[in-house]
C-alpha cells in the first residue's frame, strides 16, 4: 500500500516535470522547426538551457541562421558567450558576413574583441569595403578653416578632405578619427609655415596633399590615409604687417614711458635745486641778520667809531646810485 502511493507520487512528480518541459518546448518549437529547415540545427534542450540562462534564444537561433546560410559556421555556444559578455550578436554576425563577402580576413574572435572594445564592427567593415571622407577641420567643432601663417607673413586659410580606409587590425587599441583630424591639421600648418611665401603655396596647393602623406600620419590610427586633397585654400590677413605694426606700437609706448621717466627725474631734480636754493638763501638772511648785531658790538668795543659808519653810509647809498643808473641805460639800450 505504501509502496503504490511512493509510485503515485513519483508518477506525479515526473508528469509534472514533463509539462513543464513540453510547455517550454512549445515555446520553442518554432525556433527549433526554423532552425532544423535552415541547416542550423539547435536541440530543444539547448534552447531551454538558453532561457535558464538568461540568454535570448531569439537573438542566438537567429543570428546562427543568418551565419550558416552564409557560409559561417559559427557554434551557439560561441554565440552565447559573446552575449553573456555583453556584447552584440546581431552585429558581430553582420561584420563577419560583409567581411566574408569582401574577401576580408575578420576572425570571430576578433570580432568580437572589437566588439567588446566599444567599437562599431559593423562600420568598420564598411569602411574598409567603401571607404569615408573626413573633413579637416570638422566643422561640429566650431572651427572651418585650419589657419596658418607663410614666412613672408600673409595668412592662409585651408580646408581639406581625408579619405581614409579602416584597417581592421588596428582597430583594437587604434586612434580615432579625432586623431586623423589633428595630425593632418598640424601637417598643413607645418608644410605652410615652411613656404617662402604664400604664393608658393597658392601656386601648388598639392604639396601640402604631398608632405601630408609622406609623414605617415596614419600611424597608430584605426585607420588607413588613402588621399589628402586641398578642398579651398583662401588668403587670409598680413600677419606680418600687423606684428610689425604691433611691435612698432610697443617701441613707441615704450619710448613715451623711458621719456617720461625722464622728464619726472629732471623735474624731481629741478625742486631738489629749488629746495637748495631756498636753504642757501635762509643761510644769507641769517648771516645779514648777524651784520647789525656785528656792528653793535663793533661800537661798543670802540673798534668802530661814528664817522666809519656814516662812510660805510655813504659807500652803501653811491652803490645803489650807481646800480639804479646802470638799470636805467640798459632799460633805455632795450
Amino acid at each position: 500500500m505504501n509502496m503504490s502511493v511512493v509510485l503515485t507520487a513519483i508518477g506525479i512528480v515526473i508528469a509534472f516535470i514533463l509539462l513543464i518541459v513540453g510547455i517550454m518546448a512549445l515555446n520553442f518549437i518554432n525556433l527549433w522547426i526554423q532552425a532544423l529547415l535552415s541547416g542550423a540545427k539547435v536541440s530543444i534542450l539547448d534552447l531551454i538551457g538558453m532561457k535558464l540562462r538568461k540568454v535570448d534564444p531569439r537573438t542566438i537561433v537567429l543570428s546562427r541562421i543568418r551565419a550558416v546560410k552564409s557560409g559561417l559556421e559559427i557554434s551557439t555556444n560561441q554565440l552565447e558567450t559573446h552575449y553573456l559578455a555583453g556584447g552584440r550578436v546581431p552585429s558581430i554576425i553582420n561584420a563577419l558576413i560583409a567581411a566574408n563577402r569582401a574577401r576580408i580576413t575578420l576572425p570571430f574572435d576578433t570580432a568580437c574583441a572589437i566588439d567588446l572594445a566599444g567599437r562599431d564592427i559593423l562600420d568598420a567593415v564598411q569602411t574598409s569595403v567603401n571607404p569615408k571622407v573626413i573633413d579637416v577641420p570638422n566643422p561640429k567643432f566650431g572651427r572651418q578653416t585650419i589657419d596658418a601663417v607663410a614666412k613672408n607673413g600673409i595668412q592662409l586659410k585651408a580646408r581639406c578632405r581625408v579619405t581614409v580606409r579602416a584597417n581592421i587590425s588596428r582597430l583594437i587599441g587604434g586612434a580615432t578619427e579625432e586623431t586623423i583630424i589633428a595630425r593632418v591639421g598640424e601637417g598643413i600648418v607645418s608644410t605652410i609655415g615652411s613656404a617662402e611665401t604664400h604664393k608658393d603655396v597658392l601656386e601648388n596647393p598639392d604639396r601640402i596633399s604631398k608632405t601630408v602623406l609622406a609623414k605617415g600620419l596614419d600611424a597608430g590610427t584605426a585607420f588607413e590615409i588613402l588621399s589628402i586633397d586641398i578642398a579651398d585654400i583662401d588668403v587670409g590677413e598680413n600677419i606680418g604687417a600687423k606684428l610689425q605694426n604691433d611691435q612698432a606700437e610697443a617701441d613707441k609706448k615704450r619710448a613715451q614711458a623711458e621719456a617720461e621717466s625722464r622728464r619726472a627725474m629732471a623735474v624731481a631734480e629741478e625742486q631738489e635745486f629749488r629746495a637748495l636754493e631756498q636753504k642757501n638763501r635762509a643761510a644769507v638772511v641769517l648771516a645779514e641778520a648777524e651784520v647789525p648785531r656785528a656792528m653793535a658790538e663793533a661800537f661798543r668795543s670802540g673798534n668802530m667809531g661814528i664817522m666809519d659808519y656814516y662812510r660805510m653810509k655813504n659807500v652803501v647809498a653811491d652803490t645803489s646810485m650807481r646800480n639804479s643808473i646802470a638799470g636805467g641805460d640798459e632799460r633805455k639800450a632795450q
